[in-house]
């Protein structure tokens, strides 16, 4: 009997973790310090590390953690947390820029966690390339890795229409970036088990092409 071969890697993987390695450094550079100007983000993320700390902590993941600057804020917030990322290359900057901290490469499609052993996790612009017929097996992963009672928070930005980007920073790649609605958003969560807590969405800034949301949920205990 010959062992099953492995499913091919869908290609959006491919093309993401192409077009991060690439543009890794000037990324970083860009946006070390984003957080700064983004209050209504940070006040997100606070009430998620508050909800992981009285619930009595564990061990949080920073799905798609890219450079790790989101990974160190909640550090600084007193979370247990270390990032995953789909682009080795970001990975490799994440611990260069907070050695500190772990980061491990991964996808969201199939993460190397053991059912239930999360006391939260962080999609922060993480499913922005993930097309949409997938998106019901990305929060049906979400949903296996958190602990009952666990919180997630999810960002993404808001819209119908891709944005392409075509050679950023000069490199010869190209990436969609998918805009999503949060009432769509709610509703695929919700199926996959999860609850929604709360939102957020807050107008584009000055350099931004779309409304911001984030979604703050939990796995029923």
């Amino acid at each position: 009997m010959t062992e099953l071969e492995p499913a091919p890697e869908p290609g959006f993987l491919r093309t993401t973790r192409a077009f991060y390695d690439a543009i890794a450094t000037e990324y970083g550079d860009r946006y070390r310090d984003s957080l700064v100007a983004q209050p209504l983000e940070r006040a997100m993320l606070g009430a998620f590390a508050e909800l992981v700390q009285g619930a009595g902590g564990g061990t949080v993941a920073d799905i798609g953690c890219g450079e790790g600057r989101v990974t160190a804020h909640l550090s600084a917030l007193g979370l247990s947390v270390y990032g995953i990322d789909l682009s080795p290359q970001m990975v490799a900057l994440a611990r260069r820029t907070h050695p500190e901290l772990r980061f491990e490469v991964g996808s969201l499609l199939e993460l190397d966690v053991p059912d239930g052993t999360l006391a939260g996790a962080l999609a922060w612009y993480s499913i922005i390339h993930t097309p949409q017929e997938l998106l019901p097996e990305v929060f049906a992963e979400l949903h296996r890795v958190l602990a009952p009672g666990a919180p997630l928070l999810v960002a993404f930005q808001v819209g119908d229409e891709p944005l392409h980007i075509d050679r950023p920073f000069g490199h010869e790649v190209s990436l969609d970036f998918h805009r999503r609605q949060p009432d769509r958003i709610a509703e695929l969560l919700g199926r996959a088990g999860l609850v929604v807590r709360a939102r957020m969405v807050r107008e584009p800034e000055e350099g931004e092409g779309a409304a911001q949301a984030c979604l703050l949920v939990r796995k029923p205990a």
